[in-house]
């Protein structure tokens, strides 16, 4: 479990294919706090430290081809920036909000607007049933909890401070980048809870005609 709230940008050193499967090397100011077996959210992807190499000041971590298949850490080499944050402390204060590392599906970047000191960005992706946005909700991008100011059926913006956008993927992105989407996890609680509840009261009302 996650918070959003990203602790710093780590580099890509080098990748390793081994079958279907992708070792990513990442040099980070918080790699020899890392053990193996730790949880950690790379662009928010939730990925297990499989290996730390003090020589390189890095972690290793390793993407199946469900993972790539389902996000953009495919797109990863040499020299790329991630969105590192460690999974959430109980005792921590919850500054986000409940992010699972779990990427629904991937959107694309549509517009980058400048507005005078922060900025807006306009994300395009394929409408799901079960992935819903709301004006005000979460919304999770690359790691990245943000709320969103206006969501439509295929796209949504959120807007982005110049903290956020220093400290984070965001200064990188360019028109037609992919990012990864978490969608809030209550949301779809909810999806699943109607769907049942439309389903059950469906069958009563064709047993009731009958």
């Amino acid at each position: 479990m996650f918070t959003g709230i990203i602790e710093t940008l780590g580099t890509v050193i080098k990748t390793e294919q081994e079958g279907t499967n992708l070792h990513i090397w990442v040099r980070s100011n918080i790699w020899h706090e890392l053990k193996t077996d730790q949880s950690v959210s790379h662009n928010g992807v939730c990925l297990t430290v499989t290996e730390t190499n003090a020589a390189q000041m890095a972690h290793r971590v390793t993407a199946i081809q469900e993972t790539l298949q389902k996000s953009s850490l495919r797109q990863l080499s040499a020299g790329s920036l991630v969105n590192l944050e460690r999974c959430l402390r109980i005792d921590a204060r919850l500054d986000g909000h409940f992010v699972q590392g779990h990427v629904d599906q991937v959107a694309q970047v549509a517009n980058i607007e400048a507005a005078g000191g922060s900025w807006y960005f306009t994300f395009n992706y394929e409408p799901l049933t079960d992935n819903i946005l709301v004006n005000k909700g979460s919304v999770c991008i690359d790691g990245t909890s943000l709320t969103v100011v206006e969501a439509n059926n295929n796209s949504f913006s959120v807007a982005i401070i110049p903290y956020t956008y220093q400290h984070t993927l965001f200064h990188t992105y360019q028109t037609g980048n992919l990012v990864n989407l978490e969608f809030d996890i209550i949301g779809k609680y909810i999806v699943q809870l109607f769907k049942q509840y439309t389903q059950t009261n469906g069958l009563n009302i064709v047993k009731s005609k009958l």
